[in-house]
């Protein structure tokens, strides 16, 4: 007879925390050019992660 596994409760939801971030940086680049966009990524670059 097979037993089944206890699964583990989740400490961090990954697909959840990509989700936020997603929508966060759609949000912030909205309304930019194109050109701002590059310099926004290249900014977030050398940023600290939010974490």
């Amino acid at each position: 007879m097979k037993t089944k596994k206890k699964q583990k409760e989740k400490t961090f939801d990954a697909v959840k925390y990509m989700r936020e971030q997603r929508a966060r940086i759609s949000k912030d680049i909205m309304d930019l050019s194109p050109e701002e966009i590059v310099a926004y990524f290249e900014n977030q670059r050398n940023r600290k992660p939010i974490v």
